[in-house]
């Protein structure tokens, strides 16, 4: 059975799109047929594959003012079995143009209705509530909360919950949380400890057994258009998000 997963914190710099590119790539070297889809106007997933943003056309943006079909949009990687629906900076004008239309929350799932040929469809929102994020939680079946382990880590967290119980009742009633990935985890303070029994305390048997590490190799990957995986396969952070792939995989047997 497919699964359609977001990868959300509104809060910024909690590992979000280095989650989304890593676990797609991690799944895909698993041997899974993964297509990522950007809805951030930034682009970075789109850049992380060595993707040259400002050239991609037509792109996501073109699909949820419905001028082009998805499988119009899809490119391939460099990677066997990863697949990807690019974004860049026009989406961010799509907040506007959307506000006036029909139907204008469902646009993205609309889309991808007819996916079908895909084990995992994974999309990366911009870290924000608005429209875009909202068309990629109705689009989704179930989320992935990435939380980085510091001071602030719940914070914002609630209205990330509200929202998502306000999809369940609205929109999808089986719309549930896959599960919380504590990332940018460091081992040698106490407040790492401190912050991960807190959040788990929170989440319970939604917490990942696998823990992201606070690990530079992941933050230099993007620069090199790799990644992780395939910029340093050895490094803790790649090694990490495969043992997540794992996982993953695992409960969905």
């Amino acid at each position: 059975m497919q699964k359609r997963i977001i990868i959300l914190n509104q809060k910024g710099g909690v590992g979000k799109t280095t989650t989304s590119v890593n676990l797609s790539a991690s799944l895909a070297l698993l041997g899974k047929k993964v297509l990522l889809i950007d809805i951030d106007p930034q682009g970075n997933s789109t850049s992380s594959f060595g993707i040259d943003k400002r050239k991609v056309n037509p792109n996501i943006y073109d699909v949820l003012l419905e001028r082009e079909k998805i499988e119009n949009t899809i490119l391939p990687t460099g990677i066997e079995n990863l697949f990807l629906a690019p974004s860049n900076i026009s989406l961010a004008g799509a907040r506007i143009e959307l506000v006036n239309l029909s139907n204008r929350e469902k646009r993205l799932k609309d889309a991808i209705s007819g996916l079908l040929s895909y084990d995992y469809i994974f999309i990366d929102p911009p870290p924000s509530l608005g429209i875009l994020t909202l068309n990629g939680l109705l689009a989704s079946f179930s989320i992935i909360i990435p939380i980085m382990i510091s001071y602030y880590a719940l914070e914002g967290l609630v209205e990330l919950l509200e929202m998502i119980k306000r999809v369940k009742k609205s929109f999808n009633p089986s719309f549930s949380i896959e599960g919380v990935l504590i990332t940018m985890f460091n081992s040698r303070t106490r407040l790492s400890y401190e912050i991960f029994e807190e959040v788990k305390k929170h989440f319970k048997d939604k917490l990942y057994k696998t823990i992201i590490p606070n690990n530079i190799r992941l933050a230099e990957a993007p620069s090199y258009g790799k990644p992780a995986i395939l910029y340093d396969k050895a490094s803790k952070g790649a090694l990490s998000y495969f043992e997540l792939a794992k996982e993953i995989i695992e409960q969905n047997i």
